[in-house]
């Protein structure tokens, strides 16, 4: 049976108010006597109800996070780093984490209206923000907190931490060209995700400064899983004048081009080269390992946890707008061009 707060004052043959009012800090209780009420609920193993504690605070202690995506791709080991971060950083402040999934589009901010309303949470992590974004337009409107991981150019003034990918891309398709390569293709993601808009423009810029462009036939789009890199590969191999290397929007999308190309007997890293973009753990253990520009994707998920838990309680952010610099990872998936 749970311990209460009756069998405490029993214990210490003391009032169940005084034993209250020691436990919940209130400055008209003696030293000794919170010392006394303190060390007991311990040894006795006592917990307060959490429940009752959240309706005298007015919080639920509660994050919601809703991960934009299909049901398969909750398998992109991005999602991991992301639900790690938060969850480590919630559970430090005394917080749980309250994750679903809902498909990007139709009805997609009824999950949020249904949260908002009920008061299941406090607050809300967005990821992978769009540039049209429904969530952002709808929880700007609704009062509701929340800090996101990427920005948006809607107009809307919200705090974030985003990554410079226009940097990122810039420094890979540099290195790319600083290869010889020439003929440079680029798998995009979504179109609708802001964070396309910057990748996009870092491959725009390194090419222009040296003379070149991106070909309508070597700039594809896919979905950010493995099997779209794979299948948009096959793709750009079966035209006549094949690219030499290829830029991808994120890490899983350049896992799945890799399998294209071996497929074909071609050797990444000396036949054509593969780019991606994230640096998620699956990298380092590709073969070959996957040369990439790394985000630090936990620490960020940490960063948004702590900016919310600071609104929720009332802080004010010494920084609403974080933008961090990538770092740039050659491995053994690039080399010079053939």
């Amino acid at each position: 049976m749970p311990v209460r707060l009756k069998d405490i004052a029993q214990h210490l043959d003391i009032s169940i108010t005084t034993v209250s009012r020691a436990l919940g800090g209130y400055s008209d209780v003696a030293d000794e006597t919170r010392q006394r009420v303190e060390q007991t609920a311990h040894e006795m193993g006592y917990y307060p109800d959490a429940s009752a504690q959240k309706l005298q605070k007015q919080r639920t202690d509660t994050i919601g996070f809703i991960i934009p995506t299909f049901g398969p791709r909750f398998a992109d080991p991005f999602w991991s780093e992301v639900l790690a971060g938060l969850g480590n950083e919630a559970s430090q402040h005394g917080m749980d984490l309250l994750v679903a999934t809902h498909a990007p589009g139709h009805n997609e901010t009824e999950t949020y209206q249904r949260w908002v309303g009920s008061r299941r949470v406090d607050g809300f992590i967005l990821v992978r923000t769009r540039k049209n974004d429904p969530r952002i337009r709808y929880l700007s409107i609704s009062g509701a907190l929340f800090v996101s991981y990427g920005r948006s150019e809607m107009g809307i003034d919200f705090p974030y931490v985003g990554v410079d990918g226009q940097r990122g891309m810039y420094t890979a398709t540099r290195h790319l060209m600083d290869l010889g390569h020439r003929r440079i293709a680029y798998i995009a993601p979504p179109s609708e995700a802001q964070f396309s808009v910057h990748r996009l423009a870092g491959i725009t810029e390194a090419l222009r400064e040296n003379g070149a462009s991106l070909p309508i036939e070597l700039h594809l789009q896919g979905d950010l899983t493995q099997e779209s890199g794979y299948r948009v590969t096959q793709q750009l191999l079966a035209l006549e004048h094949p690219p030499t290397a290829i830029l991808c929007g994120n890490d899983l999308m350049a896992l799945g081009s890799i399998s294209a190309i071996q497929e074909t007997g071609l050797a990444v890293g000396r036949n054509l080269s593969v780019v991606g973009f994230d640096d998620v753990p699956w990298a380092t253990h590709s073969h070959p390992s996957l040369t990439t520009v790394r985000q630090p994707v936990y620490e960020i998920g940490r960063r948004v946890c702590r900016m919310l838990i600071q609104r929720i309680h009332g802080e004010d952010l010494q920084e609403r707008h974080i933008v961090l610099q990538p770092k740039f990872v050659v491995r053994e998936s690039t080399g010079p061009s053939t």
